[in-house]
């Protein structure tokens, strides 16, 4: 639900990048495991969230700049702005 409040990164979206596939790309190349993932919303990569131990999304963020992220998790709708530090469900 967003309103005007909401940061215009998350007004920005006009639709959602679904993931691809249900694993964290950084954590297969190390043979590590993840919690839940997070597709992002600029390029579509899929990595692994916060309550993970590598941290893959956030990391993500930090070295590309792309701010938005969606829950790739079934049956959650809800995207995330790191920037902004704002959640908004779709």
């Amino acid at each position: 639900m967003l309103n005007k409040k909401t940061c215009d990164h998350l007004l920005a979206l006009t639709s959602i990048v679904p993931a691809q596939t249900y694993q964290c790309e950084e954590c297969i190349k190390t043979g590590d495991t993840w919690v839940h993932l997070r597709t992002c919303q600029t390029c579509g990569t899929t990595l692994c969230c916060d309550s993970s131990p590598n941290q893959h999304a956030t990391k993500h963020f930090r070295a590309s700049g792309h701010p938005v992220v969606a829950s790739a998790e079934p049956g959650e709708r809800w995207v995330w702005c790191y920037a902004d530090e704002q959640m908004a469900e779709y």
